[in-house]
Parts: structure tokens; C-alpha cells; sequence
């Protein structure tokens, strides 16, 4: 790569101004409404994403449900969505963020409405690979798009606000699920109403939702970006001066495209250290608390619990992280992404070990285990705040959607398939399932504060400021 093609990569004089720009304008309603429209995303993708923990339960007697078609139901979806998310991370770059964002939420919502007419368990492992190869890349690209729109200081406020959403999705399944214990047809109901959103949340999704500038930009679609620039100062009540083509200087389309790095970019030398930090850091935060939300309710059930009662347990948990998520926005501009990630998992530590003994507790199991969920909710469980929008900080614009897509994609294919694939046999085992959480736990909490740097926010120059050869 020239040298002039890493700088181009880092960030041109047009971006950095650009850039400037848009961290200058004062934090608006306009910003609460973007940040509305991207939580309700959240919600619905995971409600969606996040049944199959309770169909695991509701769907057993009805669809007759082996051992291996509770092992297929966690990995199929996660295989699939791992190849979208690859797939949408290929084109991350080149495609616009709003577009992957529409083509996930439809797929998503419109594959999780056909679940009420599945008659067996194969058409059920089925519908949820296909649901998630459809959903490879939405879920990831809401954070691109946050941090090229919102001001750095409230990036924590979107992050926040973005996993309260995800974590009320994560409460209402688990409580709804055990509303509906014991009707056979439970499953069915419990898949409509993230399904019936096909009808409504793309639509908002696209008349709400303004692209990212910064990627238009990028591409040497200067005017359009311009306008994009404009219509938020508009709309955020006009509270700075308007941007200008001439203030961008010379920027041609054909120049932009060519300075658009390779996907290796992500692994050369000056930029690999980063991208395995916010992977890593992502991957165990996933790997503890996406257990919790596909597995606890079955490992719960295998451990001697009641149905309703594993649910509720899991629901609880949730509940707890809608408080430790918007904890964890806050304290991570308090005391930087790093500290913070490392606060969430250390801390996180002492419920796994509540959990883990929970069993040889007697009479008073449930109150441990209770204990311990409370923990984790409010650490672990919380942590995407941080780690989420510290991934998307570790890569400059032209790498970002690549980037934090493909970030998440290794995440998924560990998180979401094949830890929960290979414990899905020892959920009955308390010293295994929490052990392993409580593994994951332990070295997301060393990586980032051994190998990664504080960002704070500067998303177009941090290889520039951490590297000479960026620079």
C-alpha cells in the first residue's frame, strides 16, 4: 500500500474537515430521533435474533425437539449469520450503510413472522439459518452508522441507549415466553409481534434514517454529502454554519474510489494489533453473554429448575442489564473504553462463581443464583456498551463498515455457535457451563488494557496517532 493511499485511508484533509464538522454540532433532538430509530432496531433485531433461548423451551414438546435439534437450532442460525455477516462485511464499504441496514431488518422480521406455520422441527432449524443469514450484517451496522453520525461525547449515548433496547428485547422474551408456558402453540405467539414489524420498521428505517456523509464523502459523492452535512445542522436548528463543496476542497470521484483500501487492510501491520484487540475484547464479552441468553433457560431446566422459573430467572437478569448498560455508557467517558470493559468483566467474575456454587447451596440455591444473575446483568451482560463502540473506534472510515462487520462476524461464529454448540450437552454440568462463562470473562478483562489503546472517540485518526506509518 502507497503512502499516499494510507493517508488517503486515515483520513484526507475533505474527511478530516468533514469530520470536524459534523462533531461540531451541538447534540439535538434530531440526534435523540436517530438515536430512537436505531434503538427500535435494536429492539426488534433482538427479539428476533434472541427467541431461539425460548423456543428451546416452548417449542420442545410441540415440535418434538431431540437433543440435536436443540444443538442445530443454536448453530445453525449462528453459521449462517456469521456467512452473512462476512458476506455484508465484504461489501461494508461499498454498499451503503442505510441499504445493508434495510435489507437486514426486512429479512429478519419478515423470516421470524413465518415461524407460527412451522410444523416440525427441521422447518423450524431451517427458518432461523435462514433468519440469520439474512440478518449477517444488520445487527453490526447500526454502530458504523452511529459513530459517523453522532458527536464523540455522545457516542456512549447511543451505545447505551442502543443496548437498553436490546436488553428490554432480551427481558420481554423471556417474560412473555413464561406467560405462555404450558400452551402448545406458545412458540407460535411468541414469534408474531417481532414479525408484524415487517410492516412498519423499515419504513421508518428509510424516511427517518439519513446516511452516513462520511461514507459518501468517501466515495467522492462530495455534494451529496454536503446536503447530508446540511440537512442535520438544519434539523438540529441550524446552531452552526452550513458546509460547503468548496470548503472540501478538490475531491473527484474516481480519486476517491481508487484510495478505497483492500479488505486486508484490516490485518496489515500497522493496523492488525487493533483489529484483534476489538475482536478479542467483543468476542469474550459475546461468548459470556450470549451463553447466558441462548443456554441459561436450558441449563437452568437441565439443573434441576422449573421452567417458568429458568425464564424468569433470565428475564431478571436482563432487567438488571437495562440499568448496567446505561451504567456502562456513562462510565466509559468517565474512565475510558478500556477501563471500562475491563470494569464489566472483571467485575462480572464473582456472579459466575455465585452461579457456579449455586447447586451446593441447598434450600438457598435460587437466592445464589438470583445473586449471581443480578452480577451479571449488571457487568458482562451490560458490556456491548463499551465494546461495541470500541470496536468501531479501532479503524479509520475507509475500513470501519468492513471492519466493525467483519469484528462482530467472529463474534458471532464463537458466541453465537460453536460455544453454545459444544456446551449444549453440559448445560446440566454447573462446574462447565459457568467455568466457561466465567473463562471468557477473565480474558476479555486483560486483552484491551495489555495490548489495546484508549481511543476517545477520534474515529478518523487513531492508526495515525498509534502508528508512524499511518501518519
Amino acid at each position: 500500500m502507497t503512502a499516499q493511499s494510507v493517508m488517503e485511508m486515515t483520513g484526507s484533509s475533505a474527511s478530516r474537515l468533514l469530520g470536524r464538522k459534523m462533531d461540531s454540532i451541538p447534540f439535538s433532538a434530531y440526534h435523540v430521533l436517530i438515536i430512537f430509530v436505531l434503538a427500535l432496531v435494536g429492539f426488534i433485531e433482538g427479539y428476533d435474533l434472541f427467541m431461539t433461548g425460548s423456543l428451546l423451551v416452548l417449542a420442545k414438546l410441540p415440535l418434538r425437539l431431540t437433543e440435536a435439534d436443540n444443538q442445530w437450532l443454536l448453530l445453525g442460525p449462528a453459521i449462517m449469520g456469521t456467512i452473512g455477516g462476512f458476506g455484508f462485511s465484504a461489501v461494508g464499504d461499498q454498499l451503503s450503510r442505510k441499504a445493508m441496514l434495510l435489507i437486514g431488518v426486512i429479512a429478519t422480521t419478515f423470516l421470524t413472522l413465518l415461524i407460527p406455520l412451522v410444523q416440525n422441527a427441521e422447518q423450524l432449524i431451517i427458518l432461523r439459518s435462514l433468519t440469520g443469514l439474512g440478518a449477517g450484517g444488520v445487527w453490526s451496522a447500526v454502530f458504523p452508522i452511529a459513530a459517523e453520525l453522532m458527536p464523540p461525547q455522545h457516542r456512549r449515548t447511543y451505545g447505551a441507549v442502543y443496548e437498553m433496547a436490546l436488553a428490554s428485547s432480551f427481558t420481554v422474551l423471556p417474560f412473555v415466553g413464561g406467560l405462555l408456558a404450558g400452551n402448545p402453540d406458545a412458540y407460535r405467539y411468541l414469534a408474531l409481534p417481532g414479525g408484524l414489524a415487517v410492516l412498519v420498521v423499515p419504513a421508518i428505517v428509510y424516511f427517518l434514517l439519513p446516511d452516513s456523509p462520511r461514507w459518501r464523502l468517501r466515495r467522492g459523492e462530495a455534494r451529496i454529502a454536503v446536503d447530508i452535512v446540511n440537512q442535520i445542522i438544519l434539523r438540529s436548528g441550524n446552531r452552526v454554519p452550513p458546509l460547503t463543496v468548496a470548503e472540501l476542497g478538490d475531491v473527484r470521484e474516481s480519486a476517491a474510489r481508487d484510495t478505497l483500501p483492500p479488505y486486508w487492510a484490516l490485518f496489515a501491520k500497522a493496523q492488525l494489533r487493533w483489529t484483534v484487540v476489538g475482536v478479542v475484547a467483543g468476542t469474550c464479552a459475546a461468548c459470556a453473554a450470549f451463553m447466558t441468553a441462548a443456554l441459561l433457560p436450558k441449563a437452568l431446566t437441565n439443573q434441576g429448575y422449573e421452567v417458568s422459573v429458568s425464564l424468569g430467572i433470565t428475564s431478571i437478569i436482563y432487567a438488571t442489564s437495562f440499568f448496567g448498560k446505561a451504567f456502562t455508557g456513562w462510565l466509559m467517558e468517565i474512565i475510558g473504553r478500556r477501563w471500562t470493559i475491563f470494569y464489566v468483566m472483571a467485575g462480572s467474575l464473582p456472579g459466575f462463581c455465585l452461579m457456579l456454587l449455586s447447586h451446593t447451596a441447598g434450600p438457598y440455591a435460587r437466592v445464589l443464583m438470583i445473586a449471581g444473575g443480578l452480577i451479571i446483568g449488571f457487568t458482562v451482560v451490560s458490556a456491548f456498551s463499551a465494546t461495541r463502540v470500541y470496536l468501531s473506534e479501532q479503524f479509520p472510515t475507509a475500513l470501519r463498515g468492513r471492519g466493525h462487520l467483519f469484528g462482530e462476524s467472529c463474534g458471532k461464529i464463537f458466541a453465537g455457535g460453536l460455544v453454545p454448540f459444544f456446551m449444549a450437552p453440559h448445560t446440566g454440568s454447573p462446574t462447565i457451563f459457568f467455568g466457561t462463562m466465567l473463562l471468557f470473562a477473565a480474558v476479555g478483562a486483560i486483552v484491551p488494557i495489555v495490548w489495546g489503546k484508549e481511543t476517545i472517540g477520534q474515529i478518523e485518526v487513531i492508526a495515525a496517532e498509534t502508528v508512524p506509518e499511518f501518519a
